[in-house]
């Protein structure tokens, strides 16, 4: 079987400390989630609170709780779609006494569709998700939000995901 290794990471150094910054990682698919991106992308949801074993995804991909460090990490396990064999995570990682990392690091094979379906369409628009995600975080932290701008790939591609009905990228 043809497979790809895919190693995909997202990271932004805050001038905050890990434990004010521990709280967007307790908050993620809550009504008071501070990081994820809802104002442009599909909403984290999951069959019940943020805990191992609770089921969910964001559009089209689909995963479980696998692991949580409250404050620290959570890491989440592919169900779907066909293809992504592995998992992704959320780390708030200590620098110093002020400043943290807030990481995003994404592990798995592809195998079949996901082979082509992951570099045309799904990594792309999880690049600029994330990207998005992290400007959040920072707004979320009273620090200036650094906004990526989307491609003009990412733009096609909502565009012609969603009818021309996508939105503008908050921001921008």
């Amino acid at each position: 079987m043809i497979a790809k290794q895919v190693l995909n990471v997202h990271e932004r150094t805050f001038g905050v400390s890990a434990a004010a910054a521990g709280p967007l990682l307790a908050a993620l698919a809550s009504e008071r989630d501070a990081l994820w991106p809802v104002l442009a992308w599909p909403r984290m949801k999951f069959d019940r609170p943020l805990a191992v074993g609770a089921v969910g995804g964001h559009g089209p991909i689909r995963y479980f709780v696998e692991a949580i460090d409250p404050g620290e990490r959570i890491a989440f396990r592919f169900t779907g779609p066909r293809g992504f064999d592995g998992g992704h995570r959320l780390e708030v990682i200590a620098v110093d006494a002020t400043h943290c990392i807030l990481r995003h690091t994404l592990q798995m094979r592809t195998s079949g569709p996901a082979i082509l379906t992951w570099p045309l369409l799904f990594e792309p628009l999880h690049d600029a998700l994330l990207e998005d995600a992290l400007s959040v975080a920072q707004a979320s932290l009273g620090l200036p939000a650094v906004v990526v701008k989307w491609s003009p790939w990412v733009r096609l591609l909502r565009g012609v995901m969603s009818g021309g009905k996508a939105s503008a990228q908050p921001g921008a």
